[in-house]
């Protein structure tokens, strides 16, 4: 097999300067609850021909890849701590924030604001007050909150740089504080909906962050390095880019920098940096920095407890919060709003559109058999720089494309996926 998918990298990689079409460098690897299976890489880490090696090691920014981690550290202090945090508790009473965080519903009219009754058109607002034109009109949320509802996009939270409603919230407040911004106040919008009455992509796993910091005294990728990568001996993944490569460079492997293609020629060239360094408050949606082969010992850590196995002596996840994180948490009418979206904006690219499909406590599943591939029951997710993994309980594989470009949804990205996985069932799973 190795030899197989050593080819398949090798034949999607720029030799030289002509990247049209062609990828810098990608690293994959595919692991089951024993070790890796195959851990392989190809090209290189900068758009300069004579740039070092992209290697499995190659440290990158995992951007929404980075969810699963946060998933993991809440199911760990879950089952842990029970007592401070469940699944299903309201989290308004623990949240101030959460608390007063209304619905946007919608923006005064031309029409409704020569009218100067009132109608609810934000917190606060008394009879009377006068309405302009183009103001957010906000309703206070009285429905619980809860960390289920954030670890399945079913909040109300959207990403306020990629939603126009929320943008045109932003430009009405004039508020210079984003996603981006690595604060409690970049995360702060209004929901889109009622929790737990839609599906929308938003910044559900960096408030599970601040919930984690809030509850526990520690930022998530503190969490991570003391419960999760340390008893691990995993130097090469977490939250702080500094710390991945360590003060000289050289804990981990090379750095990779984000890379664009430019969407007129396809070609590559050298992108810039999307997260501070040093982050006021850990994004737990996308502010995780690791390699492929840390990313695969994390899904090997989910097989291992799916199988109900101890990892250095302890189990990190038990098999019934495995269980409970591959299960399909939506609702018909929730899953209804997440097939809209899902395809449009490529994040299940891989799964034929129009499949049976659910979510996860962190990850979109497969209902059904994809021919030739996955099974059903895998939950996957990717990033914003075209990174992706899979998680197949069936057959008790994990694997994971490592690449650093960017814009997401890249179509050579796809082609090479689609051929690697296709060649590990063909080569490591008995055909049904």
């Amino acid at each position: 097999m190795a030899d197989k998918l050593d080819a398949i990298l090798k034949s999607y990689i720029a030799e030289g300067t002509t990247t049209k079409d062609k990828l810098l460098g990608a690293s994959f690897v595919v692991f089951t609850k024993d070790g890796p299976l195959y851990q392989g890489s190809a090209g290189r880490t900068r758009p300069p021909p004579s740039s070092p090696p992209f290697t499995p090691s190659s440290i990158t920014w995992l951007a929404s890849m980075t969810k699963i981690l946060t998933t993991t550290c809440l199911l760990h202090f879950t089952t842990h701590n029970p007592h401070l945090l469940t699944l299903d508790q309201d989290l308004r009473p623990l949240i101030p924030e959460l608390a007063a965080n209304p619905i946007l519903t919608g923006f005064v009219s031309a029409a409704e604001a020569t009218s100067s009754s009132s109608s609810g058109s934000g917190e606060g607002e008394g009879e009377g007050k006068e309405k302009k034109e183009g103001e957010p009109i906000l309703t206070p949320n009285t429905s619980p909150l809860t960390l289920r509802h954030l670890l399945t996009h079913t909040s109300g939270f959207g990403v306020d740089v990629a939603d126009p409603d929320l943008m045109r919230w932003s430009k009405w407040l004039g508020r210079t504080a984003h996603t981006g911004s690595c604060t409690v106040d970049g995360w702060l919008t209004p929901l889109k909906f009622v929790p737990g009455e839609g599906w929308y992509y938003g910044v559900g796993h960096d408030w599970a962050g601040v919930v984690l910091l809030r509850v526990s005294g520690r930022q998530v990728g503190e969490y991570f390095e003391e419960f999760i990568a340390g008893p691990l001996g995993l130097r090469d993944i977490g939250f702080r880019v500094g710390k991945v490569l360590g003060e000289d460079g050289k804990a981990g492997g090379e750095w990779v920098p984000r890379a664009e293609r430019d969407e007129e020629t396809g070609e590559i060239k050298e992108g810039g940096v999307e997260f501070p360094e040093v982050p006021e408050v850990e994004s737990g949606g996308a502010g995780g920095y690791g390699s492929a082969e840390g990313f695969g010992r994390v899904l090997q850590v989910l097989l291992r407890g799916l199988a109900g196995e101890e990892e250095n002596g302890g189990v990190v996840l038990n098999q019934e919060t495995v269980r409970e994180m591959l299960r399909p948490q939506l609702t018909e009418v929730q899953k209804q709003w997440m097939r809209a979206i899902v395809w449009t904006y490529k994040s299940g690219a891989e799964i034929p559109e129009g499949s049976a499909v659910d979510y996860g406590l962190g990850g979109l599943i497969n209902m059904e058999d994809v021919e030739g591939r996955r099974r059903k029951g895998s939950i996957m997710w990717s990033g914003m720089c075209n990174s992706r993994w899979w998680l197949d309980p069936e057959t008790g594989i994990g694997a994971a494309l490592i690449v650093q470009l960017t814009p997401y949804g890249d179509e050579t990205v796809f082609k090479m996926y689609d051929e690697l996985e296709r060649a590990v069932y063909a080569e490591l799973v008995p055909q049904k």
